[in-house]
Order: structure tokens, then C-alpha cells, then sequence
């Protein structure tokens, strides 16, 4: 190797931290004007001198102007729902491709991974019909059911369960357990970090789920907090940008602290997931 390559190949991890810095710039660029803009009035939001006071009115003023803690409950109450069924539906489904051999399993599961290539919205006007069917409109349980079966949890989690040695399950069945007891107790908190890691990204990805709560939703009384932040920022409510920006925080705040908290348990879960 020449002594005029050297210099080239230690300037490569600079470069690569340069470019990994623009970009977290890039992405975090949206949510630090919208923190500048949340503490700042309205005329002054684009005042980027530090001259322009600061106020917290904002926040106080997109709280009293509409149901917030109505909408986090909905949400709550949605993700909860979506996610109970998820695990349930996943973990037995996920179990019986990982240690179950029955006719036509492959060519079910890929069927099952076919949905992967599905997007949700190619679904709509059907999943609409069935919950009308059902009787469902605009209610949690008909914003929260057609997500329940989830193809890529079905395949997390059956990575995992085959990840299992089978000592433990043979150690189990000969304990007298049945096949329920074996998967209550030894693949089930075996997998533990998986099932963090998927949790998470399905309270974020139901949090953030807009276009079909719209669709199905028609009272305040079941309407999510992405869609009364979209009704709450429609330009004939007269809303500044100060305003929308303070409320846009107080709604992602919570998934933002989350996954401050829980990171390191996240990306730990998705690396095991990834190498197995």
C-alpha cells in the first residue's frame, strides 16, 4: 500500500461521520423549527435573530382549543387494542410455523408474507365495507381490526421461536406441560426482547396512522390524534403557525419519549432479530 493512500483511507471515516451528521440534520431540521416556532409568536416565528421573545401561550392556547386528552385516550385506546390482538395472533400463528409440521406450511407462510407487499390503502374500500358490515364504523374496535393480523409480526416472531433450543421444549413437555404451557413459558420469554422490539414499532406506526382512522371515524368522541391534529390545523380553523407547531409537539411528544427511554432495548431487539 503506498504512503499517498494512506492519508485517502483515514480521510474515509471523516467523510462518512460528515455525511451521517448531514443527514441527522437534514431529518431533525422539520421538528427543531417546529420547536423554535412553538415558542414564539406568530409574527416572530421566522425570526431566527434570538431576538424574538419567548412564550409558552402557544401550547396553552392549542390545548384549550381542542380535545387533546380526549384524542390521546383514543389513541391509547387504539394502539392497546391493535397491539393485544397483534401478540395474541402473531405468537400462536408465529409458534405454529416455527415447531408445528403440517401439510402446506411453506407455501402458507409465504402466502402470509405476501402481505408484506400489500400497501393498506390498496384495502381500503374493503376493509370499509367489512367493518360497515360489522357494524363497526367509527369505533375503536373498527379502527384497530384490520391490523390486528400482521404479517411481519407473524415472521419476527417466528425467527425467534426457532431460535429456541429444543432442550427446553422437550425439558417442558416432559414436566407434563402442554403445547400452551410450553409456549407460555419457554418461547414466550425467550423472545422477550423481540416482543419489545415489535411493540414499539407498532404503537409508533398506529400512533402515526392517519388516512384509515379518517376514513372510519366520524365523531370526536373516536377520532385519534392524528386526526384531530388534521382537523385542528385545517386552514379555514385560522390557526397560526405557532399554534400548529406547539400542538404538533404535545401529539409526538409521547412517542418521542418513548423511544428515548426505551432505544437502547429496541436496537438491541433488531440486531438479535436480524442475526438469528
Amino acid at each position: 500500500m503506498s504512503a499517498a493512500f494512506l492519508p485517502r483511507l483515514r480521510l474515509v471515516p471523516t467523510l462518512d461521520a460528515a455525511g451521517a451528521l448531514l443527514l441527522a440534520l437534514i431529518w431533525i431540521a422539520p421538528l427543531l423549527f417546529a420547536a423554535w416556532a412553538s415558542v414564539h409568536p406568530a409574527g416572530q416565528a421566522l425570526d431566527f435573530s434570538g431576538r424574538a421573545p419567548f412564550t409558552l401561550d402557544n401550547y396553552r392556547a392549542a390545548w384549550a382549543a381542542a380535545p387533546w386528552f380526549a384524542y390521546a385516550l383514543n389513541t391509547l385506546a387504539l394502539v392497546s387494542f391493535t397491539l393485544a390482538g397483534q401478540l395474541l395472533l402473531c405468537t400462536l400463528a408465529g409458534f405454529a410455523f416455527a415447531r408445528f409440521h403440517f401439510p402446506g406450511r411453506e407455501a402458507l407462510f409465504v402466502l402470509v408474507l405476501l402481505q408484506l407487499f400489500i400497501l393498506p390503502e390498496v384495502l381500503i374500500v374493503e376493509n370499509y365495507a367489512m367493518v360497515s358490515r360489522l357494524a363497526l364504523i367509527d369505533t375503536i374496535a373498527g379502527m384497530g381490526l384490520p391490523y390486528v393480523a400482521s404479517a411481519f409480526g407473524i415472521f419476527l416472531l417466528r425467527q425467534a421461536f426457532k431460535s429456541v433450543p429444543m432442550e427446553l421444549e422437550e425439558a417442558a413437555r416432559v414436566e407434563g406441560c402442554s403445547w400452551l404451557g410450553v409456549l407460555w413459558r419457554v418461547y414466550v420469554p425467550a423472545a422477550q426482547p423481540v416482543y419489545l422490539a415489535y411493540a414499539l414499532v407498532s404503537v409508533a406506526t398506529h400512533w402515526n396512522n392517519f388516512l384509515w382512522p379518517l376514513v372510519v371515524t366520524n365523531t370526536p368522541d373516536t377520532r385519534p390524534l392524528t386526526v384531530g391534529l388534521s382537523l385542528f390545523g385545517a386552514p379555514e380553523s385560522g390557526v397560526n403557525i405557532s399554534i400548529i407547531s406547539a400542538a404538533t409537539l404535545m401529539v409526538v411528544a409521547p412517542l418521542m419519549v418513548a423511544f428515548l427511554i426505551f432505544q437502547r432495548q429496541f436496537i438491541q431487539a433488531f440486531l438479535r432479530a436480524g442475526i438469528r
